[in-house]
């Protein structure tokens, strides 16, 4: 479950008081993991998949009764703004307009006050802050444009530029840089009461960045760029049975070569850090470690793309190497070749199984549970798929007929709990289950339909779903089959 989808006064999940309630949720329903999406900074089309910055985190996520404690905010400050009114959906364009005049208004007084702590902070966390809170700064000037599309002075860093906006827009940067410091402290202190009560956060990283992002912007050595900056190639996956002219990402591609010649530095800070965020690293899109999907600038679909060789295990060497043993869950989802196997396979992480995937009566599918080994991941369903009840009730006669056959299902009022055993009771090591399915919500709570813009990454709880009840279902199905 995301954090934007805990229940709050302000328009949006928190880190607030119901964020820890949700905690004591998971303790009571004797859960371990709790899995959240990328906790970024979003921007157009509010994915957590297109963030600003690979390490800063989302100010939206702040919360608001915490800076009124603080005596940083009054609580009519917060109260009379419009976060929007819909208990179950988040309004993103309300809360980008009323969310940032808010925290404005909080660290005005904050800066009132000598603060040990918010400098340390400042020092830890420099090599990426600056750049961010100056890209952010320099972002607003240019009413919200890529940095692609900024004055070319800045937009290529020239020193003279760069001193030259550092000190104009040194109160904007300033606001940036506290945005950071409450995000990380608030977020930090949620984890620990986590950790605390025996649950652990499992963090999801993106494979790529933003191309309108801080991290872009200031490393374009890092990226195959020319020398305007504009990428030369693209991301994205190749046409398939869920899209035919495929998925165009538009991330920028690694330039690989550059990484392994720095012993992929860039790659371990930002891995270091998510063990800072996280207990356990799901990291998104994993075969492209192996080869990814290359699409020229420019193009309009995915059609014309070709792969390349990636990293492969080079790089979890080093990580190894350079971090030691972590927990790490491999998203290796899609066209899986033999290569993209044996680098799962070589690295040790567990990879994913979807049960939605698994139901296809013309093909062996290796989703189903009698074909796991116990170094996997199981789950009903991700945040790019339906909820099970939706997705259930829209397969093919065909598909249904053998899941039910399957999963012995004859009673279809509570379809979704026969695939949430069927998870439960497989041999894989971990199964993670979206709160929705607990629910047994239909396809108004799916979180993500991918390619498509407008009306994703807004459902919400609403704030008595997670009952006493629901725990002791949860705990007892948990119980169940020795999880």
């Amino acid at each position: 479950m995301a954090v934007s989808s805990i229940p709050s006064a302000y328009g949006i999940g928190a880190f607030s008081k119901e964020a820890y309630h949700f905690v004591d949720f998971l303790k009571e329903a004797g859960q371990k993991l709790w899995q959240i999406l990328p906790l970024g900074p979003t921007g157009y089309g509010d994915s957590p998949y297109q963030s600003f910055s690979t390490f800063a985190g989302n100010p939206y996520y702040v919360d608001l009764e915490r800076l009124v404690e603080e005596g940083l905010l009054l609580r009519e400050e917060a109260a009379e703004c419009d976060f929007g009114s819909h208990p179950e959906y988040v309004d993103y364009e309300k809360i980008y307009l009323s969310r940032f005049g808010v925290l404005k208004k909080a660290f005005e007084r904050f800066r009132e006050s000598v603060r040990p702590a918010y400098n340390e902070f400042l020092r830890d966390n420099a090599e990426w802050l600056e750049d961010y809170a100056l890209y952010m700064a320099i972002k607003d000037r240019f009413d919200g444009k890529s940095w692609l599309e900024w004055e070319e002075d800045i937009k290529l860093r020239t020193p003279e530029a760069m001193e030259r906006y550092r000190a104009e827009l040194k109160d904007e940067i300033a606001f940036y840089q506290f945005q950071q410091y409450e995000f990380k402290k608030q977020w930090i202190e949620l984890k620990s009461y986590a950790n605390q009560r025996g649950v652990q956060i499992v963090g999801d990283i993106p494979i790529y960045v933003a191309l309108d992002s801080a991290d872009t912007w200031a490393r374009k050595e890092l990226f195959r760029l020319d020398e305007a900056g504009v990428p030369t190639l693209v991301a994205g996956c190749p046409p398939d049975g869920f899209s035919v002219t495929g998925q165009l990402w538009g991330n920028p591609l690694y330039n690989w070569e550059y990484h392994k010649e720095t012993r992929y530095s860039w790659w371990m800070k930002r891995l270091r850090y998510c063990f800072e965020l996280y207990d356990i690293v799901r990291i998104d899109h994993f075969r492209g470690f192996d080869e990814y999907y290359a699409i020229p600038y420019g193009d309009k679909t995915a059609e014309y793309g070709h792969w390349e060789k990636g990293p492969g295990y080079d790089i979890f060497e080093m990580m190894k190497k350079t971090l030691g043993d972590r927990p790490v869950i491999a998203e290796d989802l899609g066209f899986l070749t033999d290569s993209v196997l044996e680098l799962v396979k070589k690295t040790g992480f567990p990879g994913m199984k979807v049960l939605q995937f698994a139901f296809d009566p013309r093909e062996e599918s290796n989703y189903l549970p009698h074909t796991y080994t116990q170094n996997c991941v199981v789950y009903t369903g991700t945040h790019d798929n339906d909820t099970t009840k939706s997705w259930y009730g829209q397969m093919d006669e065909a598909s249904r007929e053998y899941a039910d056959r399957y999963l012995a299902i004859t009673e279809k009022e509570h379809v979704t709990t026969a695939f949430v055993r069927a998870a439960l009771a497989s041999v894989a090591d971990t199964a993670i289950i979206p709160i929705q399915d607990y629910l047994e919500m239909g396809g108004e709570a799916r979180m993500n339909t991918p390619s498509t813009l407008g009306d994703n990454w807004k459902w919400r709880l609403k704030k008595d779903q997670c009952s006493t009840e629901l725990a002791g279902n949860i705990r007892g199905l948990t119980r169940l089959y020795g999880r």
